[in-house]
This record gives C-alpha cells, structure tokens and sequence, in this order.
C-alpha cells in the first residue's frame, strides 16, 4: 500500500513520526557514512541513479536522506512503510523539512566520518547539521563522472564493511526497528540464514528463529523468537488460559506491552512460557480495555 507524502504536513504522519523516532534507535556499520540522496522509485537500490551509486558505495554504510522520513539506512530500504511512499523529489527543501530530517541525521551519524555525495537541499541539511563532512558533489550532479570519481577517491582510505557483517546488521538492525531497543539480541552471533528471497533466520542447531519477509521487510516470527522476545520483555501478551485455538479475543488477555500496536507481532505468554505468535489486531492498551473483539491473530501455537 503505498503512502502518500505530497505536502509539508506529511512530516507529522504517524508513520513518518514513528520511523523517524526508530531511527534514532539505529547505529552504522564500520568507519564511514556515505549519504546519497532519494530516488522516486522504491526500493531506492532499484532507481538507476543508486544502481549506479552502488557501484562505488557497495560495502559501506549508505544513508539515504529523504522527506518526510528523514533517514534510511541502505539495510532498511525494503521495509514498510519506507519502501512504499511516494513523495516528489525536487531537490527544494523547506525550513521546516531540512530541521526535521537534520536533526535525526545528525544523531545517527554521531562522531562516524561522512562523506556526503548530494547536491541541493540534501547538502544544505547536511551544512547546517553537520560539523564536518567531505562533499563529493558540491560541483556536477551525483551521478556524474566527475562527482563518482571524488567518491571513489574519498573512500578509498576506507574498508569495505564483510558480507556476513553486512547481513547481520540488516537482520539486527530490522530487529530493533521492528521490537524496540534489545530487539537486536534476537539474532545471535551464531545464526544461519538461508533463502534467496524470505530469509529464514536459524539458530546453530537448525531451530527457526523468525522469517524475514522481503515484501514488508519486516519478521515473521517463529515459536523460538516468541521465547526469545518473551526473555528480552518485548512485544508480549499474557493470557492465563491453555492456547487452543488460531484467534485470541481480548476478553481473554490478563496483560499486554502498552508498546503494541496494530499489526505488530507479538509473542503470547502463559505461565513464563511462550505458547503463541502472531499478528496483534488491537493495541497493547486496547486489548486491556476492549470488551470484545480478535486482539491477536495467531499464526503459530504451542503443541499440547
């Protein structure tokens, strides 16, 4: 479903507000940031101009700057709702949009060295938020030969960040997005991956963990990251009842994490055990109040 972000006032979309602040939850990869500018087309690594940015910035942490969502880190470019909006690109930037997405590009950048590949607004955000950074397009457009070959040149006092070290910052990375702070923890050091497509995630001994889905970008979970979240307080329902059946209703919710919200997976606990998994229908807050009504779809169920 895509997300429309055709005026200023898209800033302040629940979506727009809510990935900006997981956003901050993030950290890079390595020892350089390299910032490129949007693309109409989503994901960002299918546009010709960021297939052609690749080329050189393949391996290193690549940040995206773009309004209403501020920053996208290159790992979280398939994940809903930033692989979905659609937004023209200009390259005009209002007082208001340079503030909001400065201010959380310069809390993800911290202290890393920047190389900022981007012209026009995007590199007016990064002069006025940023103390220091090496411009590569201040004088032909990023895509140009000539720009390309400063890039080129800046990074190669750089290190390539590895494949698996690549791989296992996007899973953790969508973890935390996806379950809050320690959201990280539920992809161990030792995990396998396999899939080309949906990426299943195993622990060492071969048990699921979780599934990302490549059309939302976001994890499916698994009984055993249900017991992991359940161990980290993440993303929980109590119910004090055997799990039978495929739907739980909210009369049937004894507590839930006021941090759910529509559509979140969430792990179901019964008596310290996790028993359940699936998609949250209500709130964390709503299931508590409600009366009536499906608070949790669930997927996946212990056996009895």
């Amino acid at each position: 479903m895509k997300v429309l972000c055709s005026i200023e006032e898209s800033l302040h979309r629940p979506e727009a507000v809510r990935w900006r602040e997981r956003m901050r939850l993030l950290e890079p990869l390595g020892d350089v940031i390299v910032i490129l500018p949007c693309s109409m087309k989503k994901p960002y690594s299918t546009s010709k101009s960021h297939r052609t940015f690749m080329k050189v910035t393949r391996g290193f942490q690549e940040l995206i700057l773009t309004s209403p969502f501020g920053i996208c880190p290159r790992e979280m470019e398939n994940t809903y709702p930033i692989s979905s909006y659609d937004v023209s690109t200009t390259g005009e930037w209002s007082y208001e949009e340079k503030r909001v997405v400065g201010e959380v590009l310069r809390e993800y950048v911290g202290d890393a060295s920047v190389i900022a590949h981007v012209d026009g607004g995007y590199l007016e955000v990064c002069m006025e938020y940023l103390d220091d950074f090496t411009p590569t397009a201040m004088d032909a457009r990023p895509t140009s030969p000539g720009a390309l070959a400063k890039l080129k040149d800046a990074l190669s006092g750089y290190d390539r960040n590895r494949p698996w070290e690549r791989m296992l910052h996007m899973l953790r990375s969508v973890a935390v997005y996806q379950f809050g702070r320690g959201g990280e923890k539920l992809i161990p050091e030792d995990c396998r991956v396999t899939g080309r497509y949906h990426k299943k995630v195993l622990n060492s001994d071969g048990t699921e963990i979780c599934t990302l889905m490549m059309d939302r970008g976001l994890f499916s979970l698994a009984l055993e990251g249900g017991r992991i979240l359940g161990d980290l307080n993440l993303k929980w329902v109590e119910i004090d009842f055997k799990l039978e059946t495929g739907t739980l209703f909210a009369p049937g919710v004894s507590d839930a994490d006021p941090d759910i919200i529509p559509g979140d997976e969430v792990v179901i606990m019964y008596s310290g055990d996790a028993v359940g998994v699936g998609r949250a229908v209500l709130s964390g807050e709503e299931m508590l109040r409600a009366g009536r009504g499906v608070a949790v779809r669930v997927r996946r169920r212990k056996k009895t």
